[in-house]
């Protein structure tokens, strides 16, 4: 079981040794004791940094490839692409939370539009970039027409 209480403690103090007695403070009045009483240990993780959150991009990234591959579609995201999911999928409260549902908003939405449309066929590959703080979906590979 994961939490976020008391992660605001990381941008408000320096000393982990602080953070860590502030966080069981925090889980103290927010859980009951006997609850507390069952849990075994207690592991203070560090916020995520950018390069985290964008080898969670990739992960995630992983999990649509392969649904995709299903029908033939290739799918490339670029550095820039993951840099802008990274930054608009994170939060500081929740973490990489909201990172999957940033990813099907941005991503697969729009892919399963161009599916639909026809814009996007079996064979493709399709590139996304980022244009400021937009995404960009261009084909690589057309599939060919028989």
């Amino acid at each position: 079981m994961t939490s976020n209480l008391g992660s605001h403690h990381f941008r408000e103090v320096a000393d982990p040794d602080k953070v860590r007695a502030l966080v069981q403070e925090e889980l103290r009045a927010h859980l009951r004791p006997e609850f507390l009483n069952r849990i075994d240990e207690i592991i203070v993780f560090h916020p995520l940094g950018l390069d985290e959150i964008k080898q969670v991009v990739e992960i995630q990234a992983a999990h649509l490839r392969k649904r995709l591959a299903e029908k033939r579609i290739g799918l490339e995201l670029t550095d820039g692409a993951k840099a802008l999911l990274a930054k608009e999928g994170f939060d500081p409260v929740f973490g990489a939370r909201p990172l999957k549902r940033t990813l099907q908003r941005r991503v697969q939405d729009v892919l399963a539009l161009k599916l639909l449309e026809g814009e996007i066929q079996p064979g493709d590959t399709v590139r996304v970039d980022a244009r400021g703080d937009e995404l960009t979906f261009t084909k690589v590979v057309a599939a060919v027409e028989a």
